[in-house]
């Protein structure tokens, strides 16, 4: 009798430790809760929340020791044994994750695979902040840092040890604000010696590019802007024009780039000014007159370098300067008949060239497209000793010939072997030569379009246009491929072709699936 009350006794003890053991542990939870909570609203580790956890870390000790028979017969059973290896696997998972994504955060590493390498800083961010000579310095005046910037500069941090960046609060140092000139929050500056720059975001969501950081570092670290000048008065593309022949963009981008830009009529000025560092006659319509063209002729022979633009079926009247240069502009009017053109939505009298030649203006141009409407060949006339070093730029496909020109109405274009060249043709040449201590340049392309602004962001034609400027302008540094816009990925499809896939679309597929539907039932039923 005795020993039933014993282990009836004995029984109550455990089921009454088992319940405060369970009691302890919900306790010692909801203060550790308790504390957390206290500590995300407070942002501070006060007393009261301290004590909490404590007192909330003690209460499950506590009913551990005092509930150690709950765990033992809880682990003791199977289906606790696997998911105590699940548990175990999950979180080894987890610890290796989160091992990975500390190294990953303190050694930061992206790997950039788009096509056009749209997340990786340009050729020539690369080569102006790499061969910095002077320390220069980005200050964003914020009170937080600001991910998109901060990874931007991180980039550029790592290209050279004369680069520096900081985020400075303009309320707590008011003296650094007023020393550059902030004014107001956000505001970035760049700064090299005494030089400052404001850089004001171009893009339309307000958010800093590269080309904005590249273009105020150069301002402020070149010792000399060079300028460059338009020749007018003969129908020349014009800087201001923002139309789709107009050349308002590369005038944007040249000044990005430092260049001072000029438009310059030598009808009035009767020579080219001393101070122009580079002459560009970008698709003339009219004729230079002679004195025009003796004044080209005689800045070049001084050590100019000029840039010429020539259209199809435009005569500028510049014979003799391109005879004394060795340079054979065709009267002529290129075909394409490599069907290239289709991938763009161009024609055959819209070549476009993937072959270029050994010269700095186009280095790193290989497996990529430049595109020209209507174009000329430029080449290079029959070799003589005293001619000027000369590079033939650009080579259409072997299966492109010229023909004389389009006739009104003309609806077919034959290859004529009696009158016609075929290809590989050369849209483009740069030459140059030394006279004493002076150094003398000249690229010739024979289209202008390729430069409009509504061809320029397409394919290579911005870089090859201002490849030539930086070239003429012995600005070696700034030859490079330029940042990046996305590629045009659109399909362009046919008559014959939108109908195909209506009918697919409308017709087939909802018929095939009706028809397995129907065929299925009937053989189930």
């Amino acid at each position: 009798m005795a020993g039933n009350i014993d282990r009836g006794g004995s029984r109550r003890m455990r089921v009454n430790r088992e319940e405060v053991a369970r009691f302890l542990w919900t306790l010692g939870i909801a203060l550790i809760i308790a504390g957390l909570v206290r500590y995300s609203i407070q942002k501070e580790w006060l007393i009261l929340s301290k004590a909490l956890l404590i007192a909330g870390g003690v209460l499950i000790v506590a009913g551990l020791l005092l509930g150690y028979r709950i765990i033992l017969g809880y682990f003791s059973k199977r289906s606790s044994q696997l998911g105590t290896n699940t548990i175990v696997l999950s979180l080894g998972v987890i610890l290796i994750l989160g091992v990975v994504n500390f190294f990953g955060f303190r050694h930061p590493k992206r790997w950039d695979v788009t096509t056009e390498k749209l997340y990786s800083l340009s050729d020539q961010t690369r080569k102006i902040v790499g061969g910095l000579q002077k320390d220069v310095t980005i200050i964003r005046f914020a009170k937080e840092p600001r991910t998109q910037i901060d990874d931007l500069m991180a980039e550029y941090r790592a290209l050279s040890p004369h680069f520096k960046f900081q985020t400075v609060d303009p309320q707590q140092k008011p003296e650094i604000a007023k020393q550059y000139g902030a004014t107001r929050m956000d505001d970035v500056i760049a700064s090299s010696g005494t030089r400052t720059e404001h850089i004001e975001p171009t893009s339309f969501r307000g958010d800093l590019s590269e080309e904005d950081i590249t273009s105020a570092i150069l301002k402020i670290t070149r010792d000399q802007l060079k300028m460059v000048c338009f020749t007018t008065d003969h129908g020349e593309k014009s800087l201001s024009d923002t139309g789709a022949d107009g050349f308002s963009s590369a005038d944007a981008q040249l000044k990005k780039e430092s260049y001072i830009l000029k438009t310059v009529s030598l009808l009035s000025e009767k020579n080219v000014p001393a101070d122009c560092n580079v002459l560009v006659i970008a698709g003339p319509t009219q004729a230079f007159f002679p004195p025009e063209a003796d004044a080209v002729k005689k800045y070049l022979d001084e050590g100019g370098k000029v840039f010429i633009l020539v259209d199809p079926e435009k005569d500028p009247k510049l014979d003799s300067l391109f005879q004394e240069w060795n340079v054979n502009v065709g009267k002529n009017l290129i075909v394409d008949a490599s069907g290239l053109g289709s991938y763009f939505g161009t024609g055959p009298v819209f070549p476009i060239v993937t072959d270029y030649g050994p010269s700095p203006i186009t280095k790193g141009f290989e497996r990529t497209a430049t595109m020209f409407p209507l174009a000329r060949t430029v080449s290079a006339a029959e070799k003589d000793k005293t001619d000027p070093e000369m590079t033939v730029l650009l080579k259409t496909s072997s299966r492109s010939f010229t023909i004389p020109g389009l006739k009104p109405g003309q609806n077919e274009i034959r290859y004529d072997p009696k009158e016609d060249t075929m290809g590989p043709l050369s849209v483009g040449i740069s030459a140059s030569r030394k006279s004493g201590d002076k150094s003398e340049r000249l690229v010739v392309i024979g289209n202008s379009g390729f430069a409009s602004n509504q061809w320029i962001s397409q394919q290579r034609n911005g870089d090859l246009f201002f490849n030539a400027i930086n070239w003429l302008s012995q600005d070696e540094n700034l030859i490079s491929i330029r940042p990046k816009t996305p590629t045009n990925r659109r399909i362009n499809l046919t008559v014959a072709q939108k109908s195909a896939l209506t009918w697919l679309d409308l017709i087939f597929l909802p018929a095939f699936v009706i028809f397995s539907g129907v065929y299925i039932w009937w053989k189930r039923r």
